[in-house]
């Protein structure tokens, strides 16, 4: 029930619903998926390979710079008011004119987020428009989430500043679109035999005689993949710089995508959606114990 309605998603900038508790420090970032390659590194948790050399599959994201544009106060139930940056050049890049600051009343106030937008014209996948969004402050309290927002106001923030090598992190994005798909591939129910209804890929019943209706749930043709999904407990395997892009660009570029420019992580597995999609990193919120593991390889052969 948790995958309905299956219908397409409304757009690729995806709502992040539920913001970690945590220390001191912003909860998210953004980037933009690179492709997958496989990587060896030594596993530390408690299965049958321990402190044995693995290798596994792994997903590149480049993660270009963000700028934080404002601050969005909160009260018991919704958004009361922004702090903008007054700062002309982030403002033109908003395609914004300046104008005077709403008053917001500190009793009201709940909860504070940032305002920040991501850059894809830092990157080499052709789009311009930035794509702006919230991201989750942790601290003990609402002061000292307040000032964290009113320092990082007009900044530039990276992925490096944020997330550290072995944190988990879960991942938002929209998946692969596959178009209208019959109910085989759709929900992977059986085939029928061939001398059953002279049919192999179609529902053997449509529900019961009461009530007299076609149910919901019954599994039927219908829009496939470009969904909204959330995967939990993503590794991160490695948080690199700009200056360590030769250690992960193939010599013709990842198939799709080119080459990466910006810092990049690479995570655990593989992540939902094609190349060059958008996709949202946040701590972890079913939090496993960080544990860094250094990679010993990274192949340059992308899949």
């Amino acid at each position: 029930m948790g995958f309905r309605p299956r219908k397409r998603a409304a757009t690729q900038n995806v709502r992040v619903c539920w913001l970690p508790v945590s220390d001191k420090r912003i909860t998210g970032f953004a980037g933009y998926k690179v492709g997958m390659t496989h990587v060896s590194y030594t596993d530390f948790t408690e299965s049958p390979t321990k402190n044995q050399e693995i290798v596994s599959a792994a997903t590149v994201i480049e993660v270009p710079p963000m700028i934080v544009y404002g601050v969005r106060c909160y009260d018991a139930e919704r958004s009361i008011g922004d702090m903008l940056s007054q700062d002309e050049k982030i403002l033109a890049m908003l395609r914004m004119k300046k104008k005077p600051q709403k008053e917001i009343k500190d009793d009201l106030v709940k909860d504070v987020r940032l305002l920040a937008f991501s850059q894809p014209d830092k990157t080499l996948i052709g789009k311009k428009h930035i794509e702006s969004m919230e991201l989750g402050l942790g601290g003990k309290d609402l002061k000292e989430k307040f000032e964290l927002a009113k320092s990082l106001l007009g900044k530039e923030l990276k992925a490096k500043d944020i997330f550290k090598s072995g944190e988990f992190v879960d991942l938002c994005a929209v998946t692969k679109g596959k178009g209208w798909q019959g109910p085989v591939k759709r929900f992977g129910i059986a085939k029928q035999r061939r001398k059953a209804t002279n049919k192999q890929r179609h529902v053997g019943t449509l529900g019961q005689w009461h009530p007299a209706y076609v149910l919901y749930t019954v599994p039927q043709a219908g829009q496939t993949g470009y969904h909204t999904r959330t995967e939990l407990n993503k590794q991160l395997l490695a948080v690199k710089q700009s200056d360590a892009i030769n250690d992960i660009n193939p010599k013709s570029g990842f198939p799709g995508y080119g080459f990466v420019k910006n810092d990049y992580v690479i995570v655990k597995g593989s992540v939902p959606g094609p190349v060059k999609r958008l996709v949202k990193l946040r701590l972890a919120g079913r939090a496993k114990t960080a544990k860094e593991t250094p990679l010993s390889y990274v192949s340059l052969e992308p899949r």
